[in-house]
């Protein structure tokens, strides 16, 4: 059949290209929609067949007859009067191919082969996009606020939305449509209406992403995020190695008088990064993901994974931090459970840790979106109040 065969080849390639099918899907999709047709048209199809020129898109649609005396079922037999007419070769029992033209399908016919396309299209569709968005999973993306549903948000990823529940958004982040915001995807799933993308701003990977967009030393793997513990919207703590000498891995993702880690704390809107220096020893380890808390000494114990930490009286407030959030996060960066103590606390309880040879290091820096934090701004207010109460006498 080659009438508007051309026009609808066209139409079908363009379409194939628009949604990125392969046309060998398209070309089996119109042979089994011709099929069904036959089917629904005849009642029965076992004997039809398609062939399709993949060059011109010029189709035919065939029905295996057998040639007989007396023609019982006309689908499937064919006189010996007829099947000579086409070629005077045949004989009885021969079988002939006979072509349907498939302007005479029916009504019903012609509609469920079409809707039989149309369905094929979608599903492809949507396994082009689900196997596209699939590679995205754990990565961040930018998208932009399109609208609420209750206390979730729809963020447009480009040809998808995003689904932002209220449990992975910040607790004090506020959006309005047209936000540009960067999300973590956690997951992409099937459904009936296609792929179904979970985002999150919560995700502590979020910000392991985004040291890697903006840091080229952690892109390029020169410097290794080891581990993250992160409270979000208040406060993240990530420890970094570098795996060159002379490449400074806590500098490396701080930047340029901050330039680096402001950028992500922009992103987050103001949450607190602390970035500490990875080490394999979890003493050492430990007093890093303390800071910015001075350690006076620290017993670890690799087995228990639990360790016992003195630090200097007025330290005390510090290390554990407001709330006990510098010691939860420190906790979860280093996998160990910490039990932090005051100098005389440490010796009212008769602690062995000599607490006469005290050590501290500066060298670790901290940094929020204004740049390098002093002790003071760690501060929780206790440990202020106790400052000016001192000063005062």
């Amino acid at each position: 059949m080659a009438a508007n065969t051309n026009d609808f080849w066209d139409a079908l390639t363009d379409l194939a290209k628009e949604k990125n099918i392969s046309m060998e899907v398209l070309i089996e999709t119109i042979e089994n929609s011709l099929l069904i047709a036959c089917k629904n048209n005849y009642g029965k199809a076992d004997n039809a067949s398609v062939d399709i020129d993949e060059a011109t898109g010029e189709y035919h649609v065939y029905l295996s007859k057998t040639v007989v005396d007396d023609v019982l079922d006309p689908v499937e037999e064919i006189s010996l009067t007829d099947a000579q007419n086409i070629d005077g070769k045949y004989q009885i029992a021969d079988v002939v191919k006979v072509e349907v033209k498939s302007r005479d399908f029916g009504r019903i016919a012609a509609t469920a082969a079409k809707n039989t396309i149309t369905q094929k299209i979608r599903e492809e569709e949507r396994k082009v996009l689900y196997e596209e968005y699939y590679e995205l999973q754990h990565k961040v993306v930018t998208g932009v606020v399109t609208r609420f549903s209750g206390n979730n948000i729809h963020v447009n990823l480009g040809k998808l939305e995003g689904f932002l529940s209220e449990s992975e958004q910040v607790k004090g982040e506020y959006y309005k449509a047209q936000d540009r915001i960067k999300v973590y995807i956690v997951e992409v799933k099937t459904s009936n209406k296609g792929p179904r993308i979970l985002v999150s701003r919560t995700h502590p990977e979020l910000v392991k992403k985004l040291f890697e967009e903006e840091v080229s030393e952690v892109r390029d793997g020169i410097v290794e995020i080891k581990s993250i513990s992160r409270e979000a919207g208040s406060r993240t703590k990530i420890a970094v190695w570098s795996n060159d000498e002379d490449v400074d891995p806590v500098g490396a993702c701080v930047g340029q008088n901050g330039a680096r880690v402001n950028a992500i704390v922009n992103e987050l809107r103001g949450e607190k990064i602390d970035i500490v220096e990875w080490d394999e020893n979890p003493a050492y380890l430990i007093e890093n993901a303390l800071s910015p808390a001075k350690v006076v000494a620290v017993v670890a114990d690799a087995d228990e994974k639990s360790a016992r930490v003195v630090v200097p009286d007025y330290q005390l407030s510090l290390a554990i931090g407001k709330e006990g959030q510098n010691a939860r996060l420190a906790a979860r960066l280093t996998g160990f459970k910490i039990d932090i103590k005051s100098e005389t606390q440490a010796r009212e309880a008769g602690d062995f840790i000599d607490l006469d040879d005290e050590y501290y290091d500066d060298e670790d820096e901290y940094y929020d979106e204004d740049g390098e934090f002093t002790e003071e701004e760690y501060s929780d207010d206790e440990y202020v109040e106790s400052e000016e109460s001192s000063e005062e006498e």
